[in-house]
């Protein structure tokens, strides 16, 4: 007797827009803990390492869990959706955990740390679902651009989320640690309906040492090294723009508007990122990977040096200037991700986007210790100012694969 929910799984676009929920769901155990640190130094002090490891753990896990991951093979050798389900649930767990403890204590700090492991089965699986579904024939309009830019925009509402999630618990932080684990738990079970496309292919023989391919190729390592650009601003900038907008609203605002209008702001500046993943792959199958790319960059670059000059200035403005840069700021992650899905060996794919995404959260743990140091140092008008290297980097290293012969492989041969 056929399955009734065959018919989601045989569908490329129902089992997308699951997978995209799913993600959502998932990913917002991401940033659960960081959205409620005003919250929680209401109940205990916070120091600013502390404060940086309720993010820095959760990236810490994640690259252990994914280089574990690769080294492995798990995201090419395993069922996805089983690998997902299992990440998912335990992930789910480790959040909830946080309401057993107290609140300030290294605890919170282990249960981010294994939140973060158990992301690397969800993120570039995630992906590598999507990309079983891209259209392969020839003369067919690419759209893993599209398809890959679905599931991050769902990585980046997911990511904002908590920010909206605490705005509505109001004064305490535990309504939105829980309503992020029961998310989870709800994705978990979901992506069992996912179906798999038809351009999944079948794992090789292990081989440890595959992994060491992302780097040694030139195509996928400056594709890579333009993700590295991109992530040195990414989640420093996701972070920490809440508190800076918490601080510079204080000073134009009443002590009771501008915490919520703090959060609103941080909510929408990541969440805004969602409309950009997704015009930026319909974009980048269209004109060009590298096109696409090169553009974000140069925009998220710009804002990032001008932002911290507009500080306890007009709200309005500075809301405008972070709708701006949190779409142009994500633009061109899922490009990146797909470019190594149509550069990598066909039955690497899930290794090679789990080897970047390692890569590129190793990095962010300079930069998301880095943003408060610099604040104390220099104070919030030049703290965001040295994200702008990451762009600067990333440009070139895209323009070095524009030349390339090999940048013929993506979007259908648009550069």
């Amino acid at each position: 007797m056929a399955s009734p929910f065959r018919a989601i799984q045989s569908n490329k676009w129902l089992s997308l827009s699951l997978l995209a929920l799913c993600g959502v769901a998932a990913l917002s155990l991401w940033f659960s803990a960081t959205a409620v640190i005003p919250a929680l130094e209401r109940e205990a002090p916070l120091g600013s390492v502390t404060k940086s490891l309720f993010t820095g753990a959760v990236q810490i896990g994640f690259v252990v869990g994914s280089l574990a991951s690769a080294l492995l093979g798990l995201a090419d050798r395993l069922d996805p959706r089983r690998f997902f389900m299992a990440s998912a649930l335990v992930a789910a767990a480790a959040n909830a955990a946080i309401l057993l403890v107290e609140p300030g204590s290294p605890a919170v700090v282990h249960c981010r740390f294994w939140t973060g492991v158990c992301m690397a089965g969800i993120y570039p699986v995630g992906m590598k679902l999507a990309a079983t579904w891209a259209k392969t024939a020839p003369g067919a309009r690419a759209d893993l651009g599209l398809l890959v830019g679905l599931l991050v925009g769902a990585v980046t509402l997911g990511s904002a989320l908590p920010h909206l999630f605490n705005a509505w618990g109001g004064l305490d932080w535990r309504p939105t640690v829980a309503l992020a684990s029961l998310a989870a738990l709800a994705a978990g079970l979901a992506i069992n309906l996912v179906g798999i496309g038809p351009r999944s292919e079948p794992a090789g023989p292990f081989r440890a040492g595959a992994v060491l391919r992302a780097w040694r190729d030139r195509p996928l390592r400056l594709a890579n090294i333009g993700y590295l650009g991109h992530m040195w601003e990414l989640y420093a900038m996701w972070a920490w723009i809440g508190l800076f907008l918490n601080a510079s609203f204080a000073l134009r605002l009443s002590p009771a508007a501008a915490p919520l209008a703090a959060t609103l702001v941080t909510f929408a500046t990541i969440a805004v990122g969602t409309l950009g993943c997704l015009a930026a792959g319909v974009l980048a199958d269209r004109l060009g990977r590298t096109t696409l790319t090169i553009a974000a960059l140069a925009v998220s670059g710009t804002c990032a040096l001008a932002i911290g000059f507009l500080f306890g200035g007009s709200p309005v403005l500075i809301t405008a200037v972070c709708l701006i840069w949190g779409i142009a700021i994500v633009a061109d992650s899922a490009q990146f991700s797909a470019s190594v899905a149509e550069l990598a060996e066909p039955r690497l794919v899930g290794t090679m986007l789990t080897v970047q995404t390692a890569l590129g959260f190793l990095l962010t743990m300079v930069t998301i210790h880095l943003v408060p140091e610099l604040v104390a140092l220099v104070g919030w008008r030049y703290a965001f100012a040295p994200l702008a290297l990451g762009p600067l980097v990333g440009i070139w290293a895209m323009a070095k694969l524009r030349a390339d012969p090999a940048s013929l492989k993506l979007a259908g041969g648009r550069r």
